[in-house]
């Protein structure tokens, strides 16, 4: 089909053939420059028409065209929009390097029009999610905020302004699910005058400030605005519009939520009227502001559903404290001063008391005594085309999963080595893999910035959880299961529950990226290491930082927690391995050995051993209580990136960059 470029026309489509259309006998034009055929209109608006188009010279590929089309000639009408579209391709070529923001891919003018050329995104905007799964919960919202305020700081910190935040301008990716924010039609360069033509009106009414409506001005703080209009809308389902009440100049959003039986955090809700101050200056005058208080909110839990309740919805009255000086509080280099996140976490520990204090281990089967006999090799595991990185294995000891470079996710069983079957849905790298105390869930990160959690055994893709802006290296469950952890390129920690994949609490600002995290065996601490050399302890009931382990001279790799908690060890880029009394934060012994980076960790279950796997291609089998070398295995042809043991102690996996896995047994 021919789609006729006339705004006018009633019948756009046409036969592939025709000159012209027959609807309006205007001229017909295939291709737009030779290259882009018209599919279909995506939407209009004042200045102009969306269509989808195929580019025929990149084998197809959707994009999006954008056709300037003022209906006022010769007017000032048509000189402010004719620099408005001019400025829209001069700030989309600037945006585009974000991974958020559509990339501009040409800007050319035709029959006397001028087109702009994007990358086309597919997925539902926020307005048809909301229309086809209902009001957002807190949780959701977060995920926007989370979002779309580091977006606004990239824009902000280029001088530029949307001006036309609203839902509808916002698509989750099909991709991915992360949220990309379009249509910077509107867009403003931020000078000393932000003045416009008097009467002028920019946005759209019930997300636009009032200082945009009245004469066009538009300031940083004209994004929150729109964005808090955004959040209020989609948590409630009713316009903007109508939730603000201008005989007494208060907005209604939250007796609406009321209404409904529904409520939100005090901290979320505090950030939201922020945004929606009528006084420019009352509002965020920076993202950075507003992701500071994002992240003092994201410590404390999102209210749970009415309809059930869970050991993991905070304080036990579930309601947060609000902030007692008017303004969420900020602790340096901790989530926040918020109250328990989980309520089974009461008690912190305190100077005088073991941070992690002794546990009672559980039984694993039959001991393992003594130093373990290292037996052959039991399976060769091959399948992957790229780098085996990630390695877990489920609590009844039946099956093994693997991660590669190659993106794939592969089942194998573990008593006989055949594979079962791959999970897809990461297009990236998977850095890290660990199953639920149950065996009946899986969770995956990835290079491609996000968590997936699965099913097993029948592989099927529970949730995928967009929480961190750069590669995830790391995930950690707590021994009972509520929780996970997940450590990020991103220089931050996530705290999620596992049953709904709502993120619980944030550790951020930290020194440098997260390669390793560990939670302890009371499910009080959360130990993360990465590219600072340093090992960090923090008290997962206040957010606060406990302890930081200094000794390594490169970065930590990898972190392992015996099962009484009373050691922790870490491995670096340095070579070695360190042993440390996590209660007083001293090394106890370093391990020497390895000749190269250790890549990987793993303490048995019975707390004796400890297996070590090294860019030296070997793996080492340690005696934890004396530091003794037990022995050496040499199979591996190139680097071992992984090992992870099974629950009993019996069996252990290695993962290699020669593509491999190798399952050895101890006894």
């Amino acid at each position: 089909m021919t789609y006729c470029l006339n705004l006018d026309c009633k019948r756009p489509q046409n036969f592939d053939g025709a000159e012209f259309c027959q609807s309006c006998g205007a001229n017909l034009v295939p291709l737009l420059r030779g290259r882009y055929r018209v599919l279909k209109p995506l939407g209009q608006g004042g200045f102009g028409k969306t269509f989808l188009a195929l580019d025929e010279d990149r084998l197809k590929t959707q994009c999006v065209i954008k056709q300037f089309s003022p209906q006022l000639k010769g007017t000032k009408a048509l000189e402010k929009a004719v620099k408005l579209f001019e400025q829209e391709a001069m700030r989309l070529h600037e945006l585009g390097e974000h991974p958020h923001i559509p990339a501009l891919l040409a800007y050319f003018e035709q029959d006397q029009r001028l087109y702009l050329v994007q990358q086309f995104v597919e997925g539902p905007t926020l307005a048809q999610e909301l229309h086809r799964q209902g009001a957002f919960s807190e949780q959701k919202i977060r995920e926007v905020l989370v979002r779309l305020l580091p977006i606004l700081k990239f824009v902000h910190d280029r001088h530029i302004i949307h001006r036309d935040i609203t839902p509808t301008n916002i698509i989750r990716r099909k991709l991915d699910g992360r949220l990309v924010l379009i249509d910077f039609g509107i867009a403003k360069l931020l000078t000393e005058s932000t003045a416009t033509q008097p009467g002028t009106k920019i946005g759209t009414e019930g997300y636009a400030p009032i200082e945009q409506l009245r004469n066009g001005q538009a300031y940083p703080a004209s994004d929150f605005y729109s964005l808090g209009a955004t959040c209020v809308y989609l948590l409630t389902q009713i316009r903007p519009e109508d939730l603000y009440d201008p005989s007494v100049g208060r907005w209604l959003w939250r007796d609406k939520l009321a209404q409904r039986g529904a409520s939100i955090s005090d901290r979320v809700g505090w950030m939201l009227d922020k945004m929606l101050k009528d006084l420019v200056n009352d509002r965020y005058q920076t993202a950075d502001e507003a992701m500071r208080d994002l992240r003092s909110a994201l410590s404390t839990p999102a209210f749970a559903s009415p309809q059930g309740s869970s050991r993991l919805t905070g304080a036990s009255s579930g309601v947060t404290q609000p902030p007692t000086s008017g303004t969420p509080s900020h602790s340096g280099n901790s989530a926040s001063n918020s109250r328990p996140s989980r309520e089974r976490l009461s008690s912190a520990a305190s100077p005088s008391q073991p941070i992690m204090p002794p546990s009672s281990p559980r039984s694993y089967g039959s001991p393992i005594s003594g130093s373990p006999k290292i037996r052959r090799c039991l399976h060769t595991l091959s399948g992957h085309s790229s780098w085996v990185v990630s390695i877990a294995l489920t609590s009844d000891g039946r099956t093994l999963i693997s991660g590669g470079l190659d993106d794939r996710i592969m089942l194998w069983d573990l008593s006989t080595g055949e594979r079962l079957g791959i999970l897809t849905g990461h297009n990236k790298p998977i850095n890290c893999l660990a199953t639920s105390p149950d065996g009946k869930t899986l969770i995956s990160c990835s290079d491609d910035d996000s968590i997936k959690i699965w099913q097993l055994p029948n592989g099927a893709m529970l949730r995928s959880l967009a929480g961190h802006s750069r590669d995830v290296n790391s995930v950690a469950v707590s021994p009972d299961g509520q929780f996970f952890a997940s450590g990020s390129e991103d220089r931050t920690v996530c705290v999620w529950r596992l049953r709904t994949g709502e993120l619980l609490q944030s550790f951020t600002d930290l020194a440098g990226m997260v390669r390793s995290v560990a939670i302890s065996p009371n499910s009080q601490i959360l130990a993360s290491g990465g590219l600072d050399n340093h090992i960090k302890l923090w008290n997962l009931n206040t957010g606060h930082l406990v302890r930081t382990l200094t000794g390594h001279s490169n970065s930590v790799m990898s972190i392992a927690i015996s099962p009484d908690g009373q050691i922790l060890a870490s491995s670096s880029k340095d070579k070695t391995i360190k042993v440390w009394n996590p209660n007083t934060g001293a090394v106890i012994r370093t391990l020497l050995g390895h000749t190269d980076i250790v890549n990987s960790i793993v303490i048995s279950p019975d707390g004796k051993t400890l297996i070590s796997g090294s860019h030296d291609k070997t793996i080492k089998l340690w005696n934890l209580g004396t530091g003794e070398l037990i022995g050496t295995l040499t199979e591996h042809t190139n680097s071992v990136n992984v090992v992870a043991i099974s629950a009993d102690g019996h069996q252990f996996a290695s993962g290699s960059s020669d593509n491999t896995i190798k399952v050895w047994q101890l006894s």
